[in-house]
């Protein structure tokens, strides 16, 4: 039998990524969070910098990264460097200084165009989560464990809850844009 239920919580847990992502994008003020999405390569995995080191934010415009191992302070620093952030490392031997920049207008659309891209990507899984529906019920109306109107009937619901999800996306998006040009 289908359940659409399970196509929900997927949905869910996409915007929640999104959520997570979106909380990363702190700007104008140091906050420990902007750096949760970024991944050090690091004892063969990719690891969260917080498992790497203690993170403090000991002024409104800096973030510290306490690095535990000396050997991983390069690594964190090219990861830093390498991510959207626009932040630039100052290393001091274990010590990793990120100044945070007040928000030039050119950053503010860089990071506009940042927020519309992770707004995509997360359209774009739930569309994908959409697509494992359709063809699941495809499945299911093939071994005919349903008929062609229930077939139907789950199609609009599937619909109606990507539109949904999609809408909370766009309005989350609108939101955080209009955030980061107030700040």
């Amino acid at each position: 039998m289908f359940k659409k239920e399970i196509y929900n919580q997927k949905m869910q847990k996409t915007l929640d990524v999104f959520n997570k992502e979106l909380g990363a994008l702190r700007t104008g003020r140091a906050n420990a969070n902007m750096l949760d999405l970024i991944k050090v390569d690091v004892y063969g995995q990719k690891m969260p910098i917080n498992q790497l080191a203690t993170i403090t934010t000991p002024e409104p415009r800096t973030i510290n990264i306490q690095v535990w191992d000396l050997n991983n302070v390069n690594l964190i620093d090219s990861a830093i460097k390498k991510s959207e952030l626009g932040l630039n490392p100052q290393i001091d031997g274990q010590l990793i200084r990120l100044p945070v920049p007040d928000l030039s207008e050119e950053r503010r659309s860089e990071m506009k165009k940042i927020i519309k891209s992770m707004g995509e990507k997360c359209k774009i899984s739930i569309r994908n989560i959409r697509r494992e529906a359709n063809d699941d019920l495809k499945n299911l109306l093939k071994k005919k464990d349903i008929s062609e109107d229930e077939e139907k009937k789950y199609e609009k619901d599937i619909q109606v809850l990507t539109d949904n999800h999609i809408k909370i996306i766009d309005d989350k998006v609108i939101a955080k844009e209009k955030e980061i040009m107030t700040i």
